[in-house]
Formats: C-alpha cells, sequence, structure tokens
C-alpha cells in the first residue's frame, strides 16, 4: 500500500520545500516536503504535499499543526486524497462532436 500523505493549504508564495520540511520536522522524520508551483511561471500555487516516515505522524501532524501558522499564513493540514486515474484530455480535436471544422467557432460558408 502507498505511503499517506498530507495536504497543505494556504500556502505563502514564499513558502518552499525547504521551509515546508523544516516545519513540519518538529513532528517527526520527513520523507519529502513538496510545494506545489505552476509549471509556466514556477510560482507557487499555494499548496503541497508532506510525507513522514513515520505514517503515524500523519495525525500529530493534523492535530498540532492544522490552523498554525507558516511564514505569515494560517496553513491547513489533513490527509490528502488518493490521486484518481483520470483520463487524458485530448486537445488535438480528437472528438467527433465537433464536426469536421477542427473545432474552431468559425463556419464555412457553403455557398
Amino acid at each position: 500500500m502507498a505511503q499517506q500523505n498530507l495536504f497543505i493549504g494556504s500556502l505563502a508564495y514564499a513558502t518552499t520545500d525547504d521551509t515546508l520540511k523544516a516545519h513540519f520536522e518538529q513532528i517527526g522524520e520527513v520523507a519529502s516536503a513538496r510545494v506545489i508551483t505552476d509549471r509556466d511561471s514556477g510560482r507557487s500555487k499555494g499548496f503541497g504535499f508532506v510525507e513522514f516516515v513515520n505514517e503515524d505522524d500523519n495525525q500529530k501532524a493534523v492535530d498540532q499543526l492544522d490552523g498554525k501558522d507558516l511564514d505569515g499564513r494560517t496553513i491547513s493540514v489533513g490527509l490528502a486524497r488518493p490521486k484518481e486515474d483520470r483520463p487524458r484530455r485530448d486537445f488535438n480535436g480528437g472528438g467527433n462532436d465537433r464536426g469536421g471544422n477542427g473545432g474552431g467557432s468559425f463556419r464555412q460558408r457553403s455557398w
């Protein structure tokens, strides 16, 4: 079974992987700490994930750190939901529901 992660919400944009890890190490040994960033801009999306070496530390972190301050923001700490297997989106007009004009809003006149 996969290790249970914690979801950390309401992170300050200044929070980094290292500051997130350091904050959660007061509970126990952290296996990984990740602030999720925008792929294009590289800016934090305001949330992240923490994984403890000892899974028993998850509940302690929720109890002790939820609603506490990190980098000037009150963070929310909870158990992360498992990642869903979502079908990949096809942005290349792969569906037949758009007709034969490539899915654009411009409609060719037939006269």
